[in-house]
Order: C-alpha cells, then sequence, then structure tokens
C-alpha cells in the first residue's frame, strides 16, 4: 500500500510545506499492518528529518495519510535491540530451571524478534492466552510506578503466578496515588498483594544532609527485604522492573535457589512500549520520578541532581528512554 518513495515524497513535501530545509532522507523499510505504519530509517538522522521539529513532519504526515499512528525507528537501532534479545533468549535458555513461566518469556522473547518491527504486547496477549502455573511462583517489585506496573501484567499474562509485594516507608517514599495505582493493577490483574512496612528514617535523616543521593540507599534496603520475603515463602524467583540489566544480566542468581528477574530487561522494552500496555488498566502516570523524598533532596541540595540525571542518561544510553522523554524527565527536576 505504501512504498520508500511515496513516503519520501510525502515527506519531503511537508518539509518544504513548513519551512523545513532540503535533505537527503533514506529508508531501509516500510512496514503497515492495522492502520498503524512503521518507517524504519537507515540511521538515527534520517529518523529525525521524518520526525521535525517538534514532531510536525510525522504528525502531518499522519493526518495526511489518514494512519492511526506512525513509529518512525533507525534501523541501528533494531540492530542493537535485536542483540540484546538474542542474549536474554540464550540466557533464559541456558538456567537450569525447567519452569513454564521462563519457557513462556522465552517463546515471547522469539515472537519479538521475529516481529521486532510492529511487536506490540497488547495485541500479543490477545492472541496468546498463557496458563497460570502452578510451579512458577514469582514475587514483583511493585512500587505502583509504571515499570513495576508492567513487570506485574507481564508476569501475569506469561503464567508466572505472582505474588505481589510493596515496600512501604512511609508517604515520603510512597504517596497515596501509588498506593491507588496499587489496589487498581492487583485488583484488575486478581494477584494476592502484600504490604512489607519499613522503617527507612535513617535514610530519609541522611538524605537530608546532602552527603549522598537517597536511590541507592533505598534501593538495596527494598530489595534485601523483597529477598527476605521470597526466602521466607520459598518462591524461587523475584521480580523487578528495571529496564537496564538487558542480555546476559537479565536474570541472576541473588542467593542459593533465588534468582532476580529484570523483567523488561529480559524483552529490551522501551518506556513507549510500557505506557502502551499499562493505557489498558486504571492506572495514573506521573511526571518525573514521584518520589517525594527525591524531590525535596532536589531543592534542598541542586547539586545532588546529577546523580539522577546520570541514571536517566543511563536508561537513554541503553536506548530504554528516547532523548525526548529523557529531556522531559530532565525538565521536571527544574520545575520545583
Amino acid at each position: 500500500m505504501y512504498t520508500k518513495e511515496s513516503i519520501l515524497d510525502e515527506v519531503n513535501g511537508i518539509r518544504s510545506e513548513i519551512g523545513h530545509e532540503d535533505v537527503n532522507i533514506s529508508i531501509e523499510e516500510i512496514y503497515y499492518k492495522n492502520n498503524e505504519l512503521w518507517i524504519i530509517t537507515e540511521d538515527r538522522p534520517d529518523k529525525s528529518a521524518i520526525i521535525g521539529k517538534g514532531g510536525w513532519v510525522v504528525g502531518k504526515l499522519r493526518e495526511k495519510l489518514g494512519l492511526e499512528s506512525i513509529h518512525v525507528e533507525s534501523y541501528g537501532d533494531f540492530l542493537n535491540k535485536e542483540y540484546k534479545l538474542r542474549l536474554s533468549k540464550k540466557t533464559v535458555h541456558n538456567l537450569d530451571l525447567d519452569l513454564v513461566g521462563l519457557k513462556n518469556l522465552e517463546y515471547t522473547i522469539d515472537n519479538k524478534l521475529t516481529n521486532i518491527y510492529s511487536f506490540n504486547f497488547d495485541t500479543y496477549f490477545k492472541e496468546h492466552e498463557f496458563e497460570e502455573s502452578e510451579n512458577t511462583e514469582v514475587v514483583v517489585a511493585l512500587s505502583g510506578g509504571v515499570d513495576s506496573s508492567f513487570s506485574l501484567i507481564l508476569a501475569k499474562k506469561l503464567g508466572f503466578n505472582p505474588t505481589a509485594v510493596t515496600v512501604d516507608p512511609g508517604t515520603i517514599i510512597l504517596p497515596k496515588q501509588f498506593k491507588e495505582n496499587i489496589r487498581n493493577i492487583t485488583e484488575s490483574l486478581d494477584i494476592h498483594h502484600e504490604y512489607i512496612t519499613a522503617d527507612y528514617s535513617d535514610i530519609i535523616q541522611e538524605s537530608f544532609t546532602g552527603k549522598f543521593h537517597p536511590c541507592g540507599r533505598c534501593s538495596k534496603n527494598t530489595s534485601e527485604l523483597v529477598k527476605e520475603y521470597a526466602k521466607n515463602n520459598e518462591i524461587p524467583i523475584i521480580v523487578f522492573g528495571d529496564m537496564l540489566a538487558t542480555g546476559t544480566q537479565c536474570i541472576n542468581m541473588q542467593d542459593d535457589a533465588l534468582y532476580r528477574l529484570n523483567l523488561p530487561a529480559s524483552l529490551s522494552v522501551g518506556k513507549q512500549e510500557i505506557k502502551s500496555l499499562i493505557r489498558t488498566y486504571d492506572l495514573k502516570e506521573f511526571k518525573g520520578f514521584g518520589c517525594p523524598l527525591l524531590y525535596e533532596v532536589h531543592r534542598k541540595f541542586p547539586y545532588l541532581k546529577k546523580f539522577s540525571i546520570q541514571r536517566i542518561l543511563r536508561e537513554t544510553r541503553s536506548g530504554a528512554l528516547e532523548p525526548g522523554e529523557a529531556l522531559d524527565l530532565i525538565w521536571s527536576f527544574y520545575k520545583i
């Protein structure tokens, strides 16, 4: 229905109409399905040219073609994602764990590799209903944010038989709106959920001395409490919403017979994929990181913002965040 040549003609015409300069644009591949168009460019500058300043070009292209959406990606980014997915598949496959949920995860990685340009989690799970397995219990660390909620949805849909646990240090770290998300997602998925009350007063007090960034210690404490819960309940896998531990690090042994599975990272997902799936659930999305403690620390000690920005840049470099998304996150630190 669409060809590289016809799309380039439309793009160049729109760029000329709105006063953009003439550039040579190279398209690697066009893919159309269900009123959605994927334009795979040869490199990121070609992608930028098709998107245009402020997204004007691709926006006008979508309107002109009457499409529901247009996705513009660079071929190099897909090569990087494909490589990470192959490493994830190898890592999961080589585990000495005969668990149905992990086999379903490997199958899903395979499916994403086969349909790497157009893979959509919502469509995929409508077409693939995995039966929940009693022998694949996992604990999902659920904060109420988009990444952990996405992980819980994946764990349920892949048949992992999940239990959700939330470490609750108080509203300065876990505000009320996050608890609303937790209730909504666990009730919607019919998943057992437990709160673990924790005393983080030392971390909070030391954070307001300006001597260290709070996220590292907070994350470590939370991980240890979730691990302890899994051990006490003899559950072999803990699931986190980490997006950076891709490939060979997507799942690793924590202690004897206890594994940490970074579910979004295992499937090399980006933020847009996460948001696309969780939109089908009644969840609120929050600007920035959503942690009141972090924003208070930023306000009182602006120099600590650089450590938060470093995390954002790591996710951008890995491909989990688009530059525009990263800019919005960084900018949110300067609106307080």
